[in-house]
C-alpha cells in the first residue's frame, strides 16, 4: 500500500493563522480520505530535521493560559505597530527631516523588540517546547513512500531532510498554488521573490510531480519548468491540476458577529463584498475609483472591504481611513471571524474581485456557493472557475465595474448568462479526494524504477 505524506509544517506551527493556503492545507487534512487497500494518508510535519506524524493539527486543549492566542495577538499589534510607523514617516515633522525619521525608526525598533518581538520569541520556544511533542510522533519513512509538500514551504527549514527521504527511495510531489513571485514580482516583497525563486529551483530539481490548484497554473508551472530544466526533464515529470473546496472551517455558530458589521447590513442599501488580503495584487484601489465614480452618479451601494491589513499598502490604507464615505458607504473590517464572514456573505448584494493575478480565487468559489453572485476581473483564472455564472470587467477601466455596479442597482437583476443557482461546486472533502486521485493516478502511470528520476542536490 502506498503511503502519502502530506507535509503541514507551517500550519502546524501556526494554527491561527488563516489566509488562503492555510485555509487551503487545514480542511485537505481535515478530510483525507480513510485508507482503502492501495493508499493510506498520513499528515505529517518536518520539524529540526525529523519526520513526524500529525496527531492534532490544532492545539490541544490545555488548562493553562493560551500562549497561542497571546502569540498571534502579539503578532497582530506587531503589524499593526509597524503600519503605524510607516504613517508617521509621511507626517510633520518626519517627512521633512532625514534625521527625524531615523530617530522614529530607532526609537520604533527599540520599543517594538522590548514589547513585540522578544516576547514572541519567548513564546514560540515555549510553545514549541510545550506542545509539538503531544500533537506529533516520531514517524519511520519506508521506500515507495510519497511527500507531498502540500503547505507553503519557500520558508522552510527542511529541504535536507526532504533531500534525504528522496536519496531513500522516497518520492516528491509539490503542490503549487501559484508563481505569482516569478511571473508578478512587482506585487511581491523583494526578499519573498528571491526565497520563492530559490524554492522553485530545488522543486524543480528534486520534485517528480506537480499539482496545481488550476489548469492555468499548472500550464504555467510545466512552461517554467521548461524553461529551467528543459524538454528532457520536463518529459520525466508529471504535471496536474485539483480545485479547492469552499467552506469556512472556522466557523463557529455560538459566536458573535462583528456589531460594525451587523450594523452595516441593517441599512437596505446593497452591499457590494470584497474578500482578500489587502495587499497590491489584490488592487483595492481600483475598487475604490469605481465606487466613487458610482457615488458621484448618485448610487448609495456600499462596498464592504473584509481583510487582514498585508504589505505595500500604507497609502491605500490611509486613503480609506480619510476617505469621507468611511462608515457611510466605505466599511473595511480587518479582523472578521469566519462567523462573521459567512453573516456578510449571506447578506451581501455581490462580491467584487477586481486582482490582477491569482493562483485560484476561494472568496469567488466560497461566495458563489452560498448563492452570493460575483464580479471579477477578467483574467484566465477567474474565466476558469466561474465560467458564465460571472460577470467580468476590465482592469483598465475602472467604469466598467461603475456601471456594473450602477446597472444591478437600478435594475435589481445580475447580469451573468447564467444564474448563480445553477452553480455548483466541489466541498472540501471531494477537493481532498480528488487531490489523492490525482497523485495516485500519476503513480500508477509511473512504474516504481523510474519515480526516482530528479536530482538530488
Amino acid at each position: 500500500m502506498t503511503r502519502l505524506l502530506v507535509e503541514c509544517t507551517y500550519v502546524f506551527e501556526h494554527p491561527q493563522a488563516n489566509s488562503g493556503i492555510q485555509r487551503v492545507v487545514r480542511n485537505v487534512i481535515r478530510e483525507l480520505p480513510e485508507p482503502d487497500g492501495e493508499c493510506e494518508c498520513i499528515p505529517v510535519v518536518m520539524l529540526n530535521g525529523k519526520l513526524y506524524r500529525v496527531l492534532s493539527l490544532t492545539p490541544l486543549p490545555t488548562p493553562t493560559f493560551d500562549l497561542m492566542s497571546l502569540r498571534v495577538r502579539l503578532e497582530h499589534w506587531a503589524n499593526a505597530f509597524w503600519l503605524r510607523q510607516r504613517t508617521l514617516e509621511r507626517r510633520w515633522p518626519f517627512h521633512r527631516s532625514r534625521l527625524a525619521r531615523r530617530l522614529l525608526y530607532v526609537g520604533c525598533r527599540v520599543a517594538a523588540a522590548l514589547c513585540l518581538s522578544i516576547p514572541m520569541r519567548i513564546l514560540d520556544r515555549q510553545l514549541n517546547k510545550d506542545d509539538i511533542p503531544a500533537r506529533c510522533a516520531p514517524l519511520q519513512h519506508q521506500p515507495g513512500d510519497q511527500l507531498v509538500l502540500l503547505d507553503s514551504s519557500w520558508h522552510a527549514d527542511f529541504f535536507p531532510l526532504a533531500e534525504q527521504l528522496k536519496r531513500d527511495g522516497v518520492g516528491i510531489v509539490s503542490v503549487i498554488y501559484d508563481l505569482i513571485p516569478l511571473t508578478h514580482p512587482q506585487f511581491c516583497d523583494a526578499g519573498l521573490v528571491r526565497v520563492f525563486n530559490d524554492w522553485f529551483d530545488w522543486i524543480a530539481r528534486t520534485a517528480d510531480g506537480y499539482v496545481a490548484i488550476s489548469t492555468t497554473i499548472r500550464d504555467q508551472v510545466r512552461e517554467e519548468m521548461l524553461r529551467r530544466v528543459g524538454a528532457k526533464q520536463v518529459e520525466q515529470r508529471w504535471f496536474d491540476y485539483f480545485h479547492l473546496g469552499s467552506e469556512l472551517d472556522l466557523t463557529d455558530e455560538t459566536a458573535a458577529v462583528d456589531p460594525g458589521l451587523e450594523r452595516m447590513f441593517q441599512s437596505p442599501d446593497p452591499v457590494f463584498l470584497m474578500v482578500s488580503t489587502i495587499e497590491p495584487r489584490k488592487n483595492h484601489a481600483y475598487l475604490l475609483d469605481a465606487f466613487e465614480r458610482a457615488w458621484a452618479s448618485g448610487s448609495r451601494a456600499r462596498l464592504c472591504i473584509a481583510g487582514r491589513i498585508g504589505w505595500k499598502c500604507d497609502a491605500l490604507i490611509e486613503r480609506i481611513r480619510r476617505h469621507p464615505e468611511l462608515n457611510t458607504r466605505l466599511f473595511m473590517f480587518n479582523s472578521l471571524s469566519d462567523r462573521s464572514l459567512e453573516h456578510a456573505y449571506s447578506r451581501s448584494t455581490a462580491l467584487v474581485f477586481p486582482s490582477y493575478v491569482e493562483g485560484f480565487g476561494l472568496p469567488l468559489v466560497e461566495a458563489m456557493q452560498r448563492g452570493l453572485p460575483a464580479m471579477g476581473s477578467d483574467i484566465p483564472v477567474f474565466r476558469e472557475i466561474g465560467g458564465e455564472f460571472m460577470v467580468y470587467f476590465d482592469l483598465t477601466d475602472p467604469q466598467s465595474l461603475t456601471t456594473l455596479v450602477l446597472d444591478m442597482e437600478r435594475t435589481g437583476a445580475f447580469p451573468a448568462p447564467r444564474s448563480v443557482d445553477q452553480w455548483h461546486w466541489l466541498g472540501w472533502r471531494e477537493a481532498s479526494a480528488q487531490l489523492v486521485e490525482r497523485v495516485m493516478r500519476h503513480l500508477k502511470k509511473t512504474p516504481k524504477g523510474q519515480r526516482q528520476h530528479a536530482d538530488c542536490p
